[in-house]
């Protein structure tokens, strides 16, 4: 781990499934100020709730390593280029950010987006994964705009939807409803799996689920086995082909 930027769990098995968290914590490190009222650390615009938990619980019952962000993407969010405005986000979901107007934003990558990537570079060179899970968790709603968002689970994915296709025909198999570059598209919000999966050609899915379903530790287990399990399914479907 480089300074609490990112850390891991589970034990990697060269070969096989691994998981990454870019938005897994909300901790602010010291030194930053960002001028929010402390309950926003708790709300999603800090941080993806509960994909941490079903990301650890992956990694102890199902032998699915991860690499899970340690800081929130209020500071730095690393699932996006360094070039875009929103790496250190000013507003955030009709939120002012006033502590990032006029940050360092240089100094914010330095620190906390480049020693992510590059330890998930090492991480992921270690496994040599067949498969790739970045998870994330949405809003059921957003306070900055209109819209309903009643999916239960999404599958996000650019040019490559080898997996996300499969996924998607697996969730929905248990009678959910799954998303399909939604409540936002993959080609657009796409940027750590872009850089590590797509780039080196390793099949992935990037899977939302509603935050609502895994905000207690029942769902959290419950997600867990159920992600484990497609994500196999997946694999099994990507090989046979």
């Amino acid at each position: 781990m480089t300074d609490g930027v990112f850390r891991h769990a589970g034990t990697i098995q060269p070969g096989g499934i691994v998981c990454v968290v870019d938005h897994a914590s909300n901790r602010v490190p010291e030194g930053i100020d960002l001028g929010i009222a402390p309950r926003l650390l708790h709300d999603h615009i800090a941080l993806d709730i509960g994909v941490e938990a079903v990301a650890e619980r992956m990694a102890r019952g199902h032998g699915i390593p991860a690499h899970i962000a340690c800081v929130s993407r209020l500071v730095c969010d690393f699932n996006r280029l360094e070039d875009d405005p929103a790496v250190v986000p000013q507003v955030s979901d009709g939120h002012p950010i006033p502590g990032n107007r006029g940050a360092d934003v240089e100094r914010r990558l330095e620190t906390y987006h480049r020693p992510y990537h590059e330890g998930l570079a090492r991480f992921l060179a270690d496994a040599r994964p067949r498969l790739i899970l970045a998870l994330h968790s949405f809003t059921p709603a957003l306070k900055s705009r209109e819209e309903e968002r009643p999916w239960e689970v999404a599958l996000l994915h650019n040019r490559d939807d080898r997996a996300a296709r499969h996924a998607i025909r697996l969730f929905a198999a248990e009678g959910l409803s799954v998303g399909d570059n939604e409540p936002y598209s993959g080609r657009d919000l796409n940027a750590t799996m872009d850089r590590h999966a797509e780039a080196a050609g390793i099949p992935y899915c990037a899977i939302e689920v509603r935050q609502d379903q895994i905000a207690d530790e029942a769902g959290q287990a419950r997600w867990a086995d159920r992600i484990a399990a497609v994500a196999g399914g997946v694999l099994l479907a990507l090989e046979g082909q």
